[in-house]
């Protein structure tokens, strides 16, 4: 395997390949970047996925896999005529900048209070408890005004013209706003009866817009139906009077009179007496009993809520904590900018820090790559690669053919069949769910029971092998069950279910399953491939029976005979392709194969460094013909083999197919593009299809795709979820459609591309 590693240059990167193992250690990897990069060990700093690695660790501790990118910064070594003047000074001039805009600002704060100066109103005087709106909710709040002010600017002398600094009251939620006349009214007291409440009537009642059943903020509203359970209405909601409709109010023994102002020399000198309105409790548990422990708003750990001076806020749960009652106790609030109560502090012997080495997890510990002691290396070859991506043009429990595969096409390693999504696992033969059927299956010449005869060939199922200690084959030890894949490829056959076995009533019905023969298959069929792995077909199960094999213990063997219309490889309409590589292969391969070279001539060196002289000198010529020489092999590795090239068939797309394309009008260019590609086959056509119909949001082909005014193609679900966020513009070009926009389902283009992309629609 190999790995990319990615230096900064100037202001572009640089990428180099580097032959690794996954046995290999971090200090072994610095120790090739070295040789083939020039930078010193000390000098590298390597970060993979936000971790920094350390020298002592594996490469497979941090996940790495083949064609994975590690970061690499170059620590530079100070020079010790540089001095730190620069900075001192650009600080000096940032803080400078800093007064200088204080100052400003100052200056300006005390223009805007020079502009305002105490003053009186003809209806309010300091002291007075009102009711305010405020504008974030657009509800009533019970304050109590501080100071009145106008402005000095402002000839007017009226109320109008005035700013009202008010308070809220004790029981309130705590707020202290700049207000104007029209946004406060004289703190309603009078509480209506029923009999005195009218339709068309605007009051002062409670409701909560989310929760209408629970105790909420004060709104005017207005009645339209009076019932003796319920008042249905309509809130007018902040400045404007918004209307709310199909409000039903619940408390309807607390609707309140709305007051007037009334000139201050007018006002009547009875006393009013004022009932503190009700709101929603901060606290749903205790309801803002103070004479009552709760855990929820008073200490966490002792429920009191007596000295709150000495009560920390933790700024993950928002949950207060008493000084004393930590464990151990705080002597004063901590400096610290953010803090953490004990249940949200994360471990910090959890963190790994910059330069610190890894901790495992318990199930890390016991893999057998840990527990195996051998020095053997078994970390380069490409068995031990993972996936790098998957396959979502299909769900995971997909039957039949994957869309944009062809039957012929072959992959040079297993991982790039299950990136494909053909055959999913990379190791075990049969990919499948025992309560659903078997998706695929691989053939690899494991097991000495296989027959094949390329149109039918008997399958012998898993288990009854004794795979520890990490082994990926071994002798048949027992008798195999039918349970699990086994079970699943059972499904597959158009019979019921038997513990003895069963035969297809007609194996045309039974479920499809994906069929690839690998190289390793040689030795026992002549119709695998050369190299690689490839895929030959569906494949439908006749018959499924219990025997005894070779080995002595019972198996479960699978009759498969093709049903695909597509010709095999082997005859003579049948197409095999050219073998894909994984990206950077033969670079790859160039670069291993020079470094073993480099180590045989090493080697030779020092074990014929003690031997006498032969008297035969290297002339210059033959020195020259030696690294011409070592120059060809490089470029033949990095020039890759030269198949036979397969002629790659142009794909005509079918009729029905092209009557929709062609009906769908919006996207007629795009559908011209795509069209381009059908003349480099099947395969290639459906790889720009699924490029062009692409979702910007979620990466995936449009599901109930909308085509936009702007051209462009959204899944219904993305532009839904980016409504709900206020977002009304589009993802590609940012064209604003506007809050009303309607959504129309692009119904032509959603069906080209289920015919297309067959059941790619399936979970979403």
């Amino acid at each position: 395997m190999h790995v990319v590693i990615r230096k900064l240059s100037g202001s572009q990167y640089e990428n180099v390949l580097i032959p690794i193992s996954k046995a290999n250690t971090i200090m072994e990897l610095r120790k090739l970047i070295h040789n083939k990069m020039n930078v010193a060990p000390e000098q590298q700093m390597l970060v993979f996925m936000g971790k920094q690695l350390v020298d002592e660790h594996l490469i497979t501790d941090y996940g790495i896999q083949n064609g994975y990118t590690i970061q690499m910064i170059v620590r530079q070594q100070k020079l010790a005529h540089e001095s730190d003047t620069s900075p001192k000074s650009s600080d000096a001039s940032d803080n400078t900048a800093a007064h200088s805009s204080k100052d400003n600002a100052d200056d300006k704060g005390t223009e805007d209070d020079e502009k305002r100066s105490l003053s009186a109103s003809d209806f309010y005087k300091v002291g007075d408890y009102v009711d305010v709106q405020l504008v974030d909710s657009g509800a009533w709040y019970e304050a109590e005004i501080v100071t009145i002010t106008k402005k000095c600017s402002e000839k007017d002398s009226s109320d109008n013209n005035l700013i009202f600094t008010v308070k809220s009251a004790p029981h309130v939620i705590e707020f202290e706003v700049d207000v104007t006349f029209d946004d406060i009214r004289p703190r309603s007291y009078h509480t209506y009866t029923y009999s005195e409440l009218k339709k068309d009537m605007v009051v002062l009642a409670n409701y909560n817009l989310e929760q209408p059943n629970s105790l909420g903020l004060w709104y005017d509203f207005r009645i339209q139906d009076l019932s003796r359970t319920k008042i249905n209405g309509v809130i007018l909601l902040g400045r404007d009077k918004a209307p709310i409709e199909k409000c039903c109010i619940k408390l309807k023994d607390e609707i309140m009179r709305i007051e007037k102002p009334v000139l201050a020399v007018d006002r009547s000198k009875e006393h009013v007496t004022y009932i503190p309105r009700k709101y929603p409790a901060n606290c749903t548990k205790c309801h803002d009993n103070q004479e009552r422990k709760c855990r929820e708003c008073g200490c966490r750990i002792c429920a009191g809520k007596e000295d709150w001076a000495n009560i920390i806020l933790c700024d993950e749960c928002n949950f207060g904590y008493h000084l004393s009652c930590l464990n151990p106790p705080l002597e004063s609030v901590p400096d610290e900018e953010y803090w953490y109560c004990p249940e949200c502090k994360i471990d910090e012997s959890q963190i790994v820090k910059p330069g610190e080495k890894l901790k495992e997890s318990k199930k890390k510990e016991k893999m057998p790559s840990k527990q195996n002691k051998s020095g053997r290396d078994w970390g380069r070859g490409m068995a031990c690669v993972g996936r790098s991506k998957e396959c979502t043009i299909v769900p995971k429990n997909h039957f039949g053919p994957i869309p944009g595969i062809e039957v012929g096409t072959r992959w040079r390693y297993r991982f790039q069949a299950a990136e494909a999504g053909v055959h999913r696992p990379q190791v075990a033969g049969i990919h499948g769910r025992d309560g659903d059927g078997a998706y695929s299956i691989c053939l690899s010449g494991g097991y000495e029971d296989d027959i094949d005869d390329g149109e039918e060939f008997l399958y012998t199922g898993s288990g009854g092998r004794d795979l520890s200690g990490n082994k990926r084959s071994n002798d048949q030890s027992s008798d195999q069950e039918l349970t699990r894949t086994n079970k699943a490829l059972a499904l597959n056959c158009d019979a019921s279910l038997n513990k003895d076995g069963a035969e297809a009533r007609d194996w045309r019905k039974g479920k499809p399953v994906r069929v690839l023969r690998n190289w390793k298959l040689q030795k026992h069929s002549k119709y695998a491939p050369k190299e690689g792995i490839r895929y030959d077909g569906i494949y439908k199960v006749v018959k499924y029976y219990k025997v005894k094999g070779l080995s002595g213990f019972y198996v479960w063997r699978y009759l498969l005979r093709r049903d695909d219309q597509t010709p095999a490889p082997w005859e003579e309409n049948g197409q095999e392709f050219d073998v894909i590589y994984p990206p950077n292969y033969h670079e790859a391969l160039a670069l291993e194969q020079e470094v073993k070279e480099n180590n045989a001539s090493t080697k030779n060196s020092k074990h014929n460094k003690n031997k006498p002289s032969q008297g035969k000198m290297t002339s210059p010529k033959k020195a020259k013909q030696d690294t011409k020489r070592k120059t060809n092999t490089l470029d033949s590795f990095l020039s890759g083999p030269s198949p036979k090239k397969a002629k790659i068939a142009e794909y005509k797309i079918p009729v029905d197919i092209e009557q929709i394309i062609s009906s769908d009008e919006d996207n007629s260019k795009l559908w011209k593009e795509c069209k381009e590609f059908a003349k480099k086959g099947k395969q290639a056509f459906l790889q720009k299809v699924e490029e062009t119909f692409m979702c910007v949001c979620c990466q995936e082909v449009v599901h109930l795709p909308v085509t936009t005014e702007c051209k462009h193609n959204i899944c219904k679900g993305c532009f839904q979820r980016s409504f709900r966020c206020q977002i009304y513009s589009c993802p590609f070009c940012r064209y604003d459609f506007g809050e009303k926009y309607r959504l129309a389902v692009n119904e032509t283009l959603g069906q080209a591309l289920k015919m297309l992309f067959p059941g790619y629609d399936v979970g979403r």
